[in-house]
């Protein structure tokens, strides 16, 4: 088994501290601790269960939702992913328009899952289809930027430098071969159809967010 986890831009960094992402990953860390105070009734009261929304009932799910997880893995997966293509993304938009991209993002993602699935009764939970959008941005915005990337397969472990294009282009090609299963991550799911549509969603208005100002900017590192 073998897989990439994306630790951070190796081409540029943010010319202003990411207060967005880092907030973002605060509330997704104080949520999660709700989560283990309040067992299964929490995760059953917020989480989003496609049938509800069909029937047009708790539509405020759709928003607390993108702000849960189903484990330590599943939040710090998540986090690892938003911080290495978040702050740039944050960087290259501004804080407000960052924060509407990534909520409309979350949202995006949920009506996917949700329009793939719309009798299921399984929780679908996380932040993941957000964090999708931003690096759907991310693609469009800095898409010859090096990554560094954990690289491990079997027992052989490496750190290494891979073109933002080609790693997420395979992280979304991914998406699309799983997109109509759901992995159970303990009380709730994970839909991999929302991953594309956030995806979907960040590639085609990250160009509606940016701040001509900004983009391109960032002290450039070797």
């Amino acid at each position: 088994m073998g897989g990439m986890i994306p630790l951070g831009d190796l081409s540029r960094r943010p010319t202003r501290f990411p207060s967005v992402t880092t907030a973002i990953i605060v509330v997704n860390v104080l949520v999660f601790m709700l989560e283990l105070l309040g067992g299964d009734a929490f995760v059953n009261q917020w989480s989003v269960v496609p049938a509800e929304i069909v029937s047009g009932h708790h539509w405020i799910t759709m928003l607390t939702a993108m702000f849960m997880h189903g484990g330590w893995l599943h939040i710090i997966g998540n986090m690892v992913f938003l911080w290495a293509f978040g702050p740039e993304i944050e960087d290259s938009m501004n804080p407000l328009r960052y924060l509407a991209f990534y909520l409309l993002g979350g949202l995006a993602a949920m009506v996917a899952q949700v329009a793939m699935a719309p009798h299921s009764i399984v929780p679908n939970l996380g932040a993941s289809g957000a964090i999708a959008a931003v690096m759907g941005a991310f693609l469009i915005t800095y898409p010859r930027d090096r990554i560094r990337t954990l690289l491990f397969l079997v027992v052989f472990v490496d750190v290494t430098a891979i073109p933002a294009a080609l790693l997420i282009g395979l992280w979304f090609v991914i998406q699309l071969f799983h997109a109509g299963t759901v992995a159970d991550v303990q009380q709730g799911g994970v839909a991999y159809m929302a991953h594309v549509g956030g995806f979907i969603f960040g590639a085609i208005t990250a160009r509606l967010f940016e701040d001509p100002s900004r983009v391109g900017g960032g002290a450039m590192s070797q």
